[in-house]
């Protein structure tokens, strides 16, 4: 059953952070812009629900690129789906890299009951190397956020080697916050082996509230769920996750979701379809 789905507002970012897997030479070439009609989307999404009365929905808005590059956009969408939203029909989040933040967008989240995530690698010399010099750029975002939720938002953080080295170093940093932490493994030349990954939060879980879910998606430490239960949309086509947009679409954006049949290999789900792809 699909219950949950990313759909990529852009492709586009104002930053170019050393390991980002969506812009390498590899996918560049899947990346170009392509209309897509999100509010289909969105409507096939909540006939889905209201189908097979899905009790929660969750929808990211996230993908290939800085969503709020396209803030307009994106609060055009919020606004269409804003009474499944506030039934709780459909749990809704974004994540940002922090650097386009006001207090006017995060209360319209707020309003919205949209969860923002903010991608800070942890302490600044891991953040400034990987990510453009902006750790202190998204500590005043949180910080800001903080001040209009009265709470810490969840993070993510990528883990590569750098962040293995420093371990004790990133899970001290996270700790004052007591929000939610999802810590992708790196993947593509640079990244680190599923083993390491994992070895990695086993020793985070301990003193931080790790997120890693069910059949989700082994980035974030849970089951490749490639096939099963999301759905990720960009340029103009339906994919079976955000790492696949190089692979064939299994369909284009505006298909039904009742028609939308991926047709997949079996395999181990502890490990990642697209490297099991690749292997």
């Amino acid at each position: 059953m699909i219950d949950r789905a990313c759909i990529s507002i852009n492709n586009r970012c104002n930053l170019n952070c050393t390991y980002c897997h969506f812009h390498t030479t590899e996918k560049a070439i899947h990346l170009a812009e392509a209309e897509m009609n999100v509010f289909s989307i969105l409507d096939n999404i909540k006939q889905h629900i209201d189908k097979y009365d899905i009790e929660v929905f969750k929808l990211g808005f996230v993908g290939n690129g800085e969503p709020l590059l396209d803030y307009e956009a994106l609060h055009e969408y919020i606004e269409y789906i804003s009474d499944y939203l506030a039934a709780n029909r459909i749990a809704a989040y974004t994540i940002t890299n922090g650097t386009l933040i006001t207090d006017e967008i995060l209360g319209f989240f707020k309003e919205h009951k949209v969860n923002v995530g903010f991608s800070i690698d942890g302490i600044p010399e891991i953040h400034n190397k990987l990510r453009c010099n902006t750790h202190s750029e998204v500590m005043k975002a949180i910080e800001l956020y903080h001040l209009v939720n009265d709470c810490y938002p969840s993070m993510n953080c990528t883990v590569g080697r750098d962040t293995l080295k420093k371990a004790e170093d990133t899970i001290v940093f996270f700790e004052p916050f007591g929000s939610r932490i999802t810590f992708s493994r790196m993947i593509g030349a640079d990244g680190i082996s599923l083993d390491e990954f994992r070895c990695f939060l086993d020793k985070a879980k301990q003193r931080l509230n790790v997120r890693t879910g069910g059949y989700d998606c082994t980035m974030y430490g849970g089951m490749c769920g490639a096939g099963i239960n999301n759905i990720f949309y960009a340029n103009g086509n339906a994919y079976i996750c955000g790492n696949c947009v190089d692979l064939s679409p299994i369909a284009k954006a505006e298909t039904p979701i009742d028609y939308i049949k991926p047709n997949i290999p079996e395999f181990d789900r502890s490990s990642c379809f697209k490297e099991s792809q690749c292997l």
